[in-house]
């Protein structure tokens, strides 16, 4: 009989799959996960950030991470990128879609090009990773989804019409699969982060100079970083929290809009009156379309 005791099975690594993993919040996430010993699957269309990223974050562990192309706007690159993750990790337990751009401007300035371009990145690039990803969590068992949204989405700022509604197209996937995944095992968390200091200004479209001069300022003046941010989702995800949200001036400003709708209104109609003086400008092409 064999009375020696069965060796301690090994503790499992979990992993990660980052889009938009490259630079900002993205690159932060794979440092924050990397440091606390998961392996990581840095996702991005910026080859040589990326292997920066990578470089960073294998610094840290002699886990197997790796970079891999990724545009979210093809569902064919992200099928790719899960058949990577699984081939190097043998499972995924978190995947988190980060990858985004902004726009800023008056509605009839933003042209139906812009909107495709938002639509087509911010929001079903989130639906793409859910839909490639879910089967996965699925079969195993568990999984964990985080949707990267924003404040805008909740609070719908003027002048931003288009990035307002693909954050808030992120939240409502959120919500809807929180409770359809359930059954499953499988966990949801939305981000909804204000302005804070990132790279997504280099991807800002906007039809007027103003708008882009505002939110540049606006990502200077934030009272937390995307060190900051990448901390609380760490922590949200050990949880299984399902709203992060990482701003108290902006919870205070959803706060608000959920108890007194007519001061939150008239808050918005003051920023717009203060985008007006700045840029009054008029479109009159309309007039002979």
């Amino acid at each position: 009989m064999n009375t020696n005791p069965s060796p301690p099975s090994p503790p499992h690594i979990k992993s990660v799959v980052i889009t938009g993993a490259a630079s900002g919040l993205g690159k932060e996430l794979a440092l924050r996960f990397g440091k606390k010993h998961w392996n990581v699957c840095i996702a991005d269309i910026h080859e040589a950030r990326g292997l920066e990223t990578l470089n960073e974050v294998s610094n840290q562990s002699d886990l197997p991470h790796f970079y891999t192309h990724c545009n979210v706007r093809s569902l064919n690159d992200i099928n790719e990128m899960k058949k990577k993750a699984i081939a190097a990790f043998g499972q995924i337990d978190l995947l988190i879609n980060n990858a985004g751009v902004a726009s800023a401007g008056p509605i009839d300035l933003i042209d139906i090009e812009t909107w495709d371009w938002m639509i087509d990145i911010n929001l079903m690039g989130v639906v793409r990773g859910c839909k490639s990803f879910v089967p996965v969590f699925k079969q195993q068992g568990f999984g964990h989804i985080v949707n990267i949204a924003s404040m805008a989405g909740l609070l719908t700022p003027p002048a931003m019409a288009d990035y307002n509604v693909a954050k808030a197209g992120v939240i409502a996937l959120s919500e809807t699969l929180r409770a359809e995944l359930a059954p499953y095992n499988i966990q949801t968390s939305v981000v909804c982060p204000s302005f804070f200091k990132t790279n997504l200004g280099e991807s800002m479209r906007t039809p007027n100079q103003p708008s882009s001069i505002d939110i540049d300022r606006l990502m200077g003046k934030s009272e937390i970083s995307a060190i900051d941010i990448a901390d609380q989702i760490f922590n949200a995800v050990e949880d299984n929290e399902f709203w992060i949200l990482p701003h108290d001036a902006a919870n205070a400003a959803w706060h608000l809009k959920q108890t007194n709708q007519a001061a939150y209104f008239e808050a918005n109609v003051a920023i717009a009156e203060s985008l007006h003086r700045k840029d009054p400008t008029v479109t009159t092409s309309a007039i002979n379309e």
